[in-house]
């Protein structure tokens, strides 16, 4: 077990399904998904009651909540905060399908739901799995090699397989490690390794069933389902812009048909380091207009300086390079400023600056991927725009999913890189 003393808050942070649309296209096509807002209609914890005032509202909360958190790439265990989900990914475990919505976890590995018996749960309003009345649960035994695809497991008197996963923000989920089969609609995947969680406690929420972890290690629900489809270990997710219409969704496709085809695809390497969990690149620096700032003004950038995580809104970066950056962004805005109270220390302007705002070209090793100011500015209230970007206290940054909005972005596992390609991800 890790020191949680040291870890602060990282941000693996999560997105969720909360609706999910599955199609199998034979060995050499894959899974395709809909991302489905937490805000949608068609997300099972849509609040009619709410206006878009007060969704916005939560949402700029959730968003300026970054700045007092800190980054912790090669910690041995991957913290998350429940409190700022967008997402929910529904799926069914067991014969027959039970529906479980979890948070879906970029930047974790292991998936787990809770499950009777119940010993020490948080409260949610759905039942929580009962393994006895499937036909396809399996406990693992102690001595089986997918019991040790965790690092955090112990052997129990009866030699099961026992699990202990903590996180950054005090969260835990404790219980034995199992196989079941998963449903996706109607397509089915037998002996997913997932945890059944007997004691579990944290900031999780009552719509939250359990975590789903689609980190880059063998055990996360990721790996097993591209496993299981024998075309490629590669994904491609295309996120739409934020306030697009609820009810269109975002894309993720895993498998053979999730390559990035055609015209104007850059790619850079995937950066291998301690912790395979996170996808780790390479960034040089970036542009305002054509004024480039250096990632380090001392020294050429270390590999593997950033992590691409979809469920992590603002892009995060050393604070000596968001100080350069973001003077150089004023410099190139002749606009007044908006100076909210509420939105300090944030930049911020008028609605113009998404016609008026300058292009960002953020350099990649090898792939320079260019920002618009919708993805670079966004609207906390009606008719202002701030900066989505923002500082942290460490040589690690994280490329947020502001800056992947509108782009088909490509993970290859097998050939380690990642590719992008601007497309308008409304109409995909």
């Amino acid at each position: 077990m890790a020191d949680f003393e040291h870890l602060g808050l990282l941000f693996s942070i999560v997105i969720a399904l909360s609706s999910i649309s599955v199609t199998v296209k034979g060995k050499d096509g894959g899974f395709s998904i809909d991302l489905i807002h937490r805000d949608s209609p068609l997300s099972p914890i849509y609040n009619p009651s709410e206006t878009p005032e007060d969704r916005l509202d939560k949402f700029f909360r959730r968003f300026i909540s970054f700045n007092k958190t800190s980054i912790s790439p090669n910690a041995a265990e991957s913290p998350v905060s429940s409190n700022n989900g967008e997402y929910l990914m529904k799926l069914s475990i067991g014969t027959p399908p039970f529906d479980v919505y979890g948070i879906y976890d970029t930047g974790s590995d292991l998936m787990w739901a809770q499950c009777l018996p119940c010993l020490s749960c948080y409260k949610q309003t759905n039942p929580p799995f009962d393994p006895s009345k499937s036909s396809t649960f399996k406990e693992l035994a102690c001595e089986s090699q997918q019991c040790h695809l965790l690092d955090t497991v112990s052997c129990s008197p009866q030699k099961i397989c026992d699990f202990s996963y903590g996180y950054g923000d005090g969260s835990l989920a404790q219980g034995v490690m199992a196989t079941e089969t998963i449903t996706l609609t109607s397509n089915s995947i037998p002996n997913i390794v997932f945890g059944c969680g007997h004691n579990n406690s944290g900031t999780f929420s009552e719509t939250e069933m359990g975590l789903f972890g689609m980190g880059g290690r063998p055990l996360s629900l990721a790996s097993q389902i591209i496993s299981s489809l024998g075309s490629g270990r590669k994904f491609s997710q295309c996120l739409v812009p934020f306030r697009t219409d609820s009810t269109i969704t975002s894309k993720v496709i895993f498998g053979g048909d999730a390559g990035v085809p055609g015209a104007g695809v850059v790619s850079t390497p995937l950066v291998t380091k301690d912790d395979p969990t996170y996808y780790f690149v390479t960034l040089k620096g970036i542009s305002v207009g054509d004024k480039l700032f250096p990632y380090s003004t001392a020294s050429a950038p270390t590999k593997g300086n950033v992590f691409i995580d979809a469920g992590v809104p603002p892009t995060l970066l050393p604070r000596d390079f968001y100080n350069r950056l973001v003077e150089g962004v004023k410099e190139a805005v002749s606009m007044e400023q908006v100076d909210d109270p509420a939105l300090r220390p944030q930049l911020c302007y008028g609605s113009s600056i998404l016609s008026n705002g300058p292009i960002l070209t953020a350099h990649f090793d090898g792939a320079d991927v260019q920002l618009k100011p919708l993805n670079t500015f966004i609207s906390p209230k009606e008719g202002v725009y701030c900066f989505a970007m923002q500082p942290v206290d460490a040589d690690t940054g994280i490329f947020g999913n502001f800056a992947q909005m509108n782009s088909l972005i490509g993970f290859d596992l097998d050939a380690k890189t990642v590719s992008f390609k601007p497309v308008d991800c409304t109409k995909q």
